[in-house]
């Protein structure tokens, strides 16, 4: 009985690891955010921004779209505007129930609901009501929260914007993602 009451306790702590929330702390050249992803609510999505951190994909990306007033987009552009090479796109995960709310990271994606890669974007504030499932086209999926830095976040909304080339809304000043960095597994 004993054995039997071990295997169960050892599978209900494997079972909490893997719902654990990771955590990854973003280095800009603004300052540091720190961001709890919710692997329970999107698994998919998280799965997926952890192999491009793991990898080093953002290292050297930049925020290159910031809008005072609604989100600051970033992870897919080198500074001098030149798109990333991605891996394939992934599943929506915005039906889960996540709430655009400021704060909160999401995925950017094109029009098409399934088209989600690298890019991301935190809201400002609170988006729900033209962001969340299903509005847009199918809504954008939220995958974890700013637990450190929204005043970095906030100073990044702040920076003068302008066009290059066809994109808009661009720091005038790059705002580089220097590195970003699994660092626990909260408990």
């Amino acid at each position: 009985m004993l054995k039997k009451l071990s295997l169960l306790a050892a599978g209900l702590m494997l079972s909490l690891t893997a719902l654990a929330a990771p955590s990854v702390e973003m280095q800009t050249s603004a300052g540091t955010i720190v961001i709890e992803l919710d692997a329970a609510r999107a698994p998919k999505t998280v799965e997926n921004f952890l192999k491009y951190t793991k990898d080093g994909f953002y290292d050297g990306t930049i925020f290159h779209r910031v809008m005072d007033g609604f989100m600051i987009q970033g992870g897919g552009f080198a500074k001098d505007m030149s798109e990333k090479a991605t891996a394939a796109p992934i599943v929506n995960e915005s039906k889960d129930g996540g709430k655009n709310q400021r704060g909160t990271i999401a995925m950017a994606r094109r029009p098409d609901p399934n088209s989600a890669t690298a890019q991301f974007f935190i809201n400002l504030v609170d988006n729900s009501s033209q962001l969340d499932y299903p509005k847009n086209g199918g809504g954008y999926a939220v995958f974890g929260r700013v637990i450190q830095g929204m005043e970095v976040v906030d100073k990044i909304a702040k920076v003068p914007t302008g066009n290059r080339g066809n994109y808009q809304n661009v720091p005038l000043d790059p705002v580089v993602i220097q590195s970003v960095k699994l660092i626990a597994d909260k408990k």
